[in-house]
């Protein structure tokens, strides 16, 4: 029997998977926080919110609030709490966290990646956030939005700074944490469509990821899983020229099908059942096997790992992500 990471490795290069890859089980290590290597010195500088506490600072100086009832935090955008007020004048106010910190900030974040089984899953370091949603976190969505059209010069300094950061985090992962593989959260669209063109993406998000993931490529990291449980059909040949190995996150109005079809060989999908249609207050075994029986039917055994569309092990909804993992392994019995 293979292991996991072994089947997922067949799964996802068209081999001879043993079984149907049961959502994050590859990347989920023991005892670590989400099922990933989560938590670092460098985003622990700031704070986060708790669900139904009080609203928190982050390394970035961006506040982030968790009302109670909410499925998770999300910046603060009042004008007293909004980071750039004024695209022209971030310099003066964005202020990238600390990375060179000492061996020994590192030393209470080990144990849980040591202890990871190398041969059984992927070591698998999660972060977040991502290029595009830390731009639309310092400023707001409409904001951000605007000011690609209306200040394009500032919004690729802006990228470029937050870039910069992203590399000199992303070596000190590397050295301390030794990856397999990089779980990468940025939301590129909304349920309809993706939140840029194709074109504005290429030219602002593209570069910067193919600094990025190939700085991780380059250094000893196998896969690259890039989340963004939105629409973004259109942007898959992007994401294959940045190095994405697996878009997680696709949800079913992509016509993952078709995406296999088309892609399969030069990227892989994970997700096609969607939160929106069983993550829910009433949700039902019954619903939730239906929805994977679909998704399984649809896409098949090569180059799809059937997933909830959320980032990351788990749900909104208790039980939901365990109904899901109970039905796959149904199905491989």
């Amino acid at each position: 029997m293979l292991t996991k990471r072994q089947n997922l490795m067949e799964t996802i290069t068209g081999g001879n998977p043993d079984r149907i890859v049961n959502q994050y089980e590859a990347f989920v290590c023991t005892d670590a926080i989400y099922g990933m290597i989560m938590g670092d010195p460098i985003t622990a500088q700031g704070k986060s919110p708790m669900p139904g506490g009080q609203p928190e600072k982050n390394a970035w100086g961006i506040t982030f609030a968790w009302p109670e009832g909410h499925p998770g935090g999300f910046p603060v955008h009042d004008e007293a709490h909004k980071v750039v007020k004024d695209i022209t004048k971030w310099r003066d106010v964005v202020k990238a966290p600390k990375t060179d910190l000492p061996p020994e900030a590192w030393e209470p974040y080990l144990p849980t990646v040591e202890a990871i089984d190398r041969n059984e899953v992927f070591a698998t370091a999660f972060v977040a956030p991502g290029v595009f949603e830390m731009c639309h976190h310092l400023m707001g969505m409409d904001d951000c939005l605007l000011n690609f059209y209306e200040e394009p010069e500032e919004m690729h300094a802006l990228i470029d700074y937050i870039t910069e950061y992203e590399l000199r985090y992303a070596a000190e992962i590397v050295k301390y944490y030794k990856p397999d593989c990089i779980f990468h959260h940025d939301d590129w669209g909304s349920s309809k469509n993706s939140f840029l063109s194709p074109d504005m993406f290429e030219e602002f998000i593209v570069p910067a990821y193919k600094k990025i993931y190939g700085f991780y490529k380059a250094n000893g990291v196998q896969l690259i899983v890039h989340h963004s449980d939105s629409y973004a059909a259109n942007l898959v040949p992007h994401m294959i020229e940045m190095g994405i190995d697996i878009w997680q996150g696709c949800i079913s109005n992509n016509n993952v099908p078709e995406l296999i079809k088309k892609y399969g060989g030069k990227i892989s999908f994970m997700g096609n059942i969607d939160n929106s249609l069983i993550d829910k207050e009433d949700w039902t075994k019954e619903g939730v096997a239906a929805e994977v029986q679909k998704a399984v039917e649809e896409c098949g055994k090569h180059y799809f790992i059937p997933c909830i569309t959320q980032g990351g092990p788990g749900s909104v909804y208790l039980g939901v992500y365990e109904a899901i993992t109970e039905e796959i392994n149904r199905l491989n019995k």
